[in-house]
């Protein structure tokens, strides 16, 4: 649970520059979009890893 809470603070803190980038086309802010999207993937690996070893454990 508490990669999911991460997954939620980080999509919360992307949301800001997304806008940025789409509403302004602000081009760091894309840059910022682009390594919280990478670093959602890599928490959503790991939570995936996390289900999968408990739902075996049983």
């Amino acid at each position: 649970m508490e990669n999911f809470g991460k997954v939620k603070e980080l999509v919360a803190a992307v949301e800001a520059d997304a806008k940025k980038f789409y509403e302004n086309g602000n081009a760091a802010a894309g840059t910022r979009v682009r390594k919280g999207m990478q670093e959602l993937k890599n928490l959503a690996q790991a939570i995936r890893t996390e289900v999968t070893e408990k739902k075996n454990a049983r």
